[in-house]
C-alpha cells in the first residue's frame, strides 16, 4: 500500500464501489478462523481475484466490487450480488459459512485468532487492547469525485448526515455473547481505537494531506488506510468513502445506503459547484448525534442540521428521500432494524437461532 494518496487520484465522479466486512463461521454459525484457507491458500472465483481480503481476525473477511461506471446504480446491485454469490460459494466449498452483522453475536474475542500478516502485529503491538478486542465488521461505500478539493468538501458536508445511516443500519446489539441495551454497539467497539469517529472539517485538500503526512512521518499511523474515521476521503482511490454503516446480512439495506450515500455525494457535488459555504458543524453535536444513533438505533431523535431541535428519525427519513428523490431507506426505517431483529430472534430461538439467521 502506497503510504500517502494524492490529489491527482479524483478524476471521477460519480463511480461506486462497495466493501463489506462477513464472519467466517464454522457448521453451528459460530465465527471461526478461516481466511488463510479462503484468502491465502486457495484460489477464489475469478470476480474475487484482486477484491477477498482479511481484517485483524482470521474470522473476519472482507470483498470489494469491481469499480462500478458513474451513477449506475443498477450495475451496482448485480455487482454487490455477484461478489457476495462467489464468496459464499467460495466459503462453502472449503467447509465454511458466512455471515454478517456489525458485531457477531457470538464472538469472544479472546477466544478467537489475530492474523500474523505484519501490518497487523505492528498495530497490535501498537495499540494494544482496543485493537486485540476489535471483531467489528462494516459496510463501506466509495463514490468518486473529480476534484480533491471538491472531495474534501463533501466529506465535511456528509458528517451530520452519518448519524442517519448509522441509526438506520444499527446491526449490533450483542457483544460477546450479552446483550449491551445499545442498538449499534459496533461503533464504540471501534472508537476505541485512535484515528476514529467523526471527524473535524478541513479546509481544503492541501489541509488534509499536511495532516495525513504528519501523522505518517510522526510513526502515529504507518499508512492512510490507518485513518479510520467515518467519512474520508481517500486519496488512494480518489473517492469519498463512507464507513459508517454496520455490517448486513440484507443485500436490499445494503442498496439502500449505497444509494442514499450516493445521492449525497452527487447533491453535495453540485451544490459545491454552486458555490455554497456548508454548514461548518463543530465536531461536538455530531457526537452527540451518533451517540444518539448508537443508542437507540430505529427509535433515535437526532438533532436537526440547523442543530435547533431534536427530531425523529422517521421523519428526517421523510425529508432526506423527499430532498434527494431515493426512498430505500425509508424501506429500511419502515421494517424492523437489524437490532430489534437479532434481539427478537434470540427471545425466540436462543443464541443458536440467531447466529443461524445471521448467515447470508
Amino acid at each position: 500500500m502506497d503510504r500517502r494518496g494524492s490529489a491527482e487520484t479524483f478524476t471521477r465522479m460519480g463511480t461506486l464501489g462497495i466493501e463489506e466486512e462477513f464472519f467466517v463461521v464454522d457448521d453451528r454459525n459460530r465465527p471461526t478462523s478461516g481466511t488463510d484457507e479462503l484468502v491465502y491458500e486457495s484460489d477464489p472465483p475469478e470476480i474475487l481475484e484482486g477484491r477477498l481480503g482479511h481484517e485483524l481476525f482470521k474470522c473476519v473477511i472482507e470483498t470489494q466490487t469491481p469499480t462500478i461506471g458513474a451513477d449506475n446504480l443498477d450495475e451496482a446491485g448485480e455487482q454487490l450480488d455477484a461478489v457476495r454469490d462467489a464468496l459464499v460459494e467460495h466459503a462453502e466449498s472449503h467447509g465454511y459459512g458466512i455471515a454478517a452483522a456489525g458485531l457477531h453475536p457470538a464472538a469472544k474475542w479472546r477466544e478467537l485468532e489475530h492474523a500474523e500478516k505484519p501490518r497487523y502485529r505492528s498495530q497490535l503491538d501498537r495499540i494494544q487492547y482496543p485493537q486485540h478486542r476489535n471483531t467489528t465488521a462494516g459496510l463501506h461505500v466509495h463514490v468518486g469525485v473529480d476534484d480533491a478539493d471538491k472531495a474534501i468538501w463533501i466529506a465535511n458536508e456528509l458528517r451530520w448526515h452519518l448519524s442517519i445511516l448509522l441509526a438506520l443500519s444499527a446491526n449490533s446489539p450483542y457483544w460477546c455473547g450479552f446483550d449491551t441495551g445499545l442498538h449499534a454497539a459496533r461503533a464504540k467497539i471501534f472508537e476505541a481505537l485512535p484515528n476514529t469517529g467523526i471527524p473535524t472539517a478541513f479546509d481544503s485538500y492541501a489541509a488534509f494531506d499536511e495532516f495525513e503526512r504528519t501523522m505518517i512521518e510522526t510513526g502515529s499511523i504507518e499508512d492512510r488506510g490507518e485513518l479510520w474515521y467515518d467519512v474520508r476521503p481517500h486519496s488512494g482511490l480518489g473517492t469519498v468513502e463512507v464507513r459508517t454503516p454496520d455490517g448486513q446480512a440484507d443485500r436490499e439495506k445494503v442498496m439502500a445506503f449505497v444509494e442514499y450515500v450516493h445521492a449525497l455525494v452527487t447533491d453535495f457535488a453540485a451544490r459545491y459547484e454552486d458555490g455554497e459555504t456548508g454548514q461548518k458543524h463543530r465536531r461536538e453535536p455530531l457526537d452527540e448525534n451518533k451517540w444518539r444513533a448508537i443508542r437507540h438505533g430505529h427509535d433515535a431523535e437526532l438533532l436537526s442540521r440547523d442543530l435547533s431541535e431534536a427530531v425523529d428519525l422517521g421523519e428526517l427519513v421523510d425529508r432526506e428521500c423527499q430532498r434527494l428523490g431515493i426512498d430505500g431507506i425509508a424501506d429500511v426505517y419502515d421494517g424492523e432494524s437489524g437490532a430489534e431483529r437479532q434481539r427478537r430472534l434470540r427471545d425466540e430461538g436462543g443464541m443458536d437461532a440467531l447466529c443461524a439467521a445471521l448467515r447470508l
